[in-house]
């Protein structure tokens, strides 16, 4: 109930009721109406900017984004876990594996390196969560591409341990006779006395003297580039291209068991022991040649030989005796 105003008539001594317009009272009431809309759309204004009233629709919406920023950091934890597994991977590979087969370790700067240039992120821009977006984006480029590099590294790591089995299984590294087969180690490389004319003579090959006919085996992966009788005081003989500057030769056979281009393996039979030649006894001459350089071959035994049996033919090889040839 809206109070009652009055005013006080001097002529009349007494005190009037204020009877209002009619302007004045649609004019209050116009006023109300509109403070009310006003206010009513400012606080609708701020309702609809704070989390206090939702919408089904953007509670669902911000559960969506809640559930995203969830994956996200599960998705940063999991590539932590995949940097720590390069991390180590890289680690063997630069510390163990190109240091054995002896390559440039890959600099940490290369496989850490970013991508430089043109903004690659631009279009993550402007968005709520933009900086982890890119963030996480940056950390998987630079995953994939430590990935890229290891898998080119281990390619070539690969390809260098093919290449050092080859070089292995070609270099010569056994008797080219049997021990069992073996009578005794004749003559060393080194100064020797010629059988024939009783001279001193460089001996560049070793002699291994066992009865005709035990066999004669390849000491290293190769083929065969001669098999002839057609080099001056040898006899028979068959020599061995293995590759990587390494040839054998085995002299004074008795019979052959391949033949010119052939292919062996380490520990083929190849031919028989004989005394063709230039050779007082039956025995074979065995040559071990580098870069077109004969070289003493008392080292290329490690595959057949104990170390107690090495220290036996050392002590023989060293011994200035008579060569058989």
């Amino acid at each position: 109930m809206s109070k009652v105003k009055y005013y006080y008539d001097p002529d009349t001594l007494s005190y009037r009721k204020i009877e209002p317009k009619k302007s004045r009272r649609y004019r209050n009431i116009a006023f109300f109406i509109l403070g009310s809309f006003f206010f009513g759309l400012l606080a609708l204004i701020l309702l609809m900017n704070t989390n206090l009233i939702n919408t089904p629709q953007e509670l669902s919406l911000q559960r969506e984004v809640n559930n995203y920023e969830l994956q996200f950091e599960l998705l940063n934890r999991k590539m932590g876990q995949m940097e720590e597994v390069l991390a180590n991977i890289a680690n063997r590979d630069n510390n163990i594996y190109r240091l054995y087969f002896e390559a440039n370790p890959i600099p940490e700067e290369q496989r850490l390196a970013g991508f430089g240039g043109v903004n690659r992120y631009k279009s993550l821009e402007g968005f709520n969560n933009s900086e982890m977006i890119i963030e996480t984006t940056k950390r998987l480029d630079i995953i994939k591409k430590q990935m890229a590099i290891q898998s080119k590294s281990l390619d070539q790591i690969t390809k260098l341990a093919e290449e050092k089995e080859k070089l292995l299984m070609a270099i010569p590294a056994i008797q080219p006779v049997r021990n069992e087969d073996l009578k005794h180690m004749a003559s060393g490389f080194g100064w020797r006395t010629d059988p024939f004319t009783k001279a001193r003579k460089l001996h560049r090959g070793m002699d291994f003297s066992a009865p005709k006919g035990k066999p004669i085996y390849a000491t290293g992966d190769g083929k065969v580039i001669r098999a002839d009788n057609n080099s001056s005081g040898y006899g028979k003989h068959v020599r061995i291209d293995h590759g990587y500057g390494y040839k054998t030769l085995y002299a004074h056979m008795s019979a052959y068991n391949v033949k010119r281009n052939q292919k062996v393996k380490r520990g083929d039979l190849i031919g028989f022991v004989g005394s063709t030649g230039r050779s007082e006894a039956p025995h074979v001459h065995y040559e071990v040649w580098k870069d077109g350089e004969r070289i003493n071959p008392i080292n290329f035994y490690y595959g057949s030989l104990s170390a107690k049996e090495f220290e036996n033919m050392l002590k023989h090889a060293q011994q200035e005796n008579q060569s058989l040839d």
